[in-house]
């Protein structure tokens, strides 16, 4: 599943770019901290729509919800850093952008009535059956979203979809007669599924390593870090009265409800306490880096370590900045794991390396068994295809997956597809789950069906045709300026 979502996440960046709405209920997602350069009110700005790095932030949570969904809550911070999520979250919101700058010169809008409708319409505010206006700001609150956030988040989605309605695109008479030609094509047919659990593999030793001979340099050790590191905790402090009001004076649109209305001094004073002392935690901790780096080492707590990819006590971020160290820059800034602040500095690098046989052997094993049954399962298929006795089934068109009771739906639905844009009578046809399937077209014909639907494929393959058109378009016609690193 993975190597496919990967393969093609091309395309589900497609289907799913219009919601501009973190889900309600996934929780909050960050990616770690980042610079974000000069312009501090926006990390991008494309034409005259500004994005801000809490829209990055809503627009990575969602996705890393629907990931998450996808994978059945197995999905990680590892997995969405190889999907490049970052980028993926970004890439939404500059097309949202595009979207609502061709709307603002459509001079398009969205009322309150229309966001009143909406809201009223989505079951997860309801309450005995309705929309209950306590239990939407509960579930908001629950979700670290304020009122006005939130409306303002919908107010773009709904006025992005407006957007796209205008440009809604349909099929002609005789578009939607091709199609129908295409999908009444039906074929009678012979098949058989060949599984890779159908072949057994020698593992012996002996053929484990002539597979790791051939292939040891693609069995590397990781690359590990020496490092010298110091901690500096959150810091013990209790604040004047004259630091806590200063604070709460200078920094009130900090601290807010969920409805974003700014809250009292003795309401927020508990939150004021809190970032006065992270900001006191931090001061100390640059103070430290500013002494270590200069070497004024007495006194320090200093601690050695040796960390890589899959030994790091700390986070996936701490490794991303390790690994721009250099002995002409050996010393990270401060970086916030947790409540603890940590320096490093870098001692030496360990390169990578061939790992012996017996160490390799463990990372080997599954590979060379998932080789060996490729290479055998092809071979059966290759020898068996014009001979084979399997199921028959009715006559069937690329839409039927369900007359394929031998086979799951995805299995189904990914073998018709193959099938009939195949010029092939027999053969078979191996799917990402490494099954193939053999197959004889006994019998073809054509039916009489018409099909008049909007959603025809042909209706979607068109949609897809123009909103990748009007992106290309858009992107000519409005700037983009991206103010953050690493995007």
């Amino acid at each position: 599943m993975i190597t496919w979502m990967q393969r093609h996440k091309k395309y589900l960046i497609v289907t799913i770019w219009i919601s501009t709405i973190a889900f309600v209920g996934a929780g909050f997602v960050g990616w770690g901290q980042y610079s974000y350069g000069d312009k501090a009110g926006a990390i991008a700005k494309v034409g005259e729509v500004e994005i801000t790095v809490g829209d990055l932030q809503k627009s990575y949570s969602n996705l890393y919800a629907q990931y998450n969904q996808m994978f059945q809550g197995s999905f990680d911070e590892e997995k969405a850093k190889s999907f490049g999520l970052k980028a993926q979250a970004m890439q939404f919101l500059t097309q949202q952008a595009l979207i609502l700058n061709l709307a603002a010169s459509y001079d398009l809008e969205v009322n309150d009535e229309e966001i009143v409708q909406d809201l009223q319409s989505k079951d997860y505010f309801f309450k005995n059956g309705s929309f209950d206006k306590n239990t939407y700001k509960d579930v908001l609150s629950q979700n670290n979203l304020s009122v006005k956030d939130y409306e303002e988040s919908l107010k773009k989605e709904l006025l992005i979809k407006k957007t796209l309605a205008l440009l809604q695109v349909s099929a002609n008479e005789n578009e939607l007669k091709i199609a129908d030609t295409v999908l009444n094509i039906a074929d009678k047919l012979e098949y058989k599924i060949l599984t890779p659990q159908m072949i057994s593999v020698d593992v012996s030793d002996e053929m484990l390593k002539a597979y790791w001979e051939k292939s040891k340099q693609n069995f590397m050790s990781e690359v590990a870090y020496e490092l010298k590191y110091i901690k500096q905790g959150k810091i013990s402090k209790e604040p004047t009265q004259e630091e806590l009001t200063t604070h709460y004076n200078e920094n009130r649109e900090n601290f807010k409800d969920p409805e974003g209305k700014i809250l009292e001094f003795e309401t927020a004073k508990a939150k004021v306490i809190e970032d006065i002392i992270s900001k006191e935690s931090k001061k100390e901790a640059l103070k430290s880096y500013i002494a270590y780096k200069k070497g004024e080492t007495a006194g320090m707590d200093i601690k050695n370590i040796t960390i890589s990819q899959s030994n790091n006590p700390f986070n996936a971020d701490v490794l991303e900045i390790i690994s721009k160290l250099s002995k002409e820059s050996a010393f990270s800034k401060p970086i916030l794991v947790g409540d603890d602040y940590y320096t490093f500095e870098l001692v030496t690098i360990i390169p990578a390396h061939e790992k012996s046989f017996e160490d390799a052997k463990a990372e080997a094993l599954p590979l060379y068994v998932a080789e060996q049954k490729r290479e055998k399962l092809s071979m059966l298929a290759k020898n068996s295809f014009a001979t084979f006795s399997g199921n028959v089934t009715d006559f069937i068109t690329a839409t039927d997956y369900n007359a394929l009771t031998e086979l799951n739906n995805n299995q189904a639905n990914e073998f018709l597809s193959t099938l009939f844009t195949s010029k092939d009578k027999n053969g078979y046809i191996t799917l990402e789950d490494e099954s193939i399937v053999m197959y004889k077209i006994l019998e073809q014909k054509l039916l009489n069906k018409t099909n008049t639907d909007q959603n025809n494929p042909i209706v979607k393959i068109k949609g897809n045709l123009f909103n990748e058109g009007l992106i290309k378009n858009l992107q000519n016609r409005y700037k983009t300026e991206i103010f953050m690193e690493g995007l």
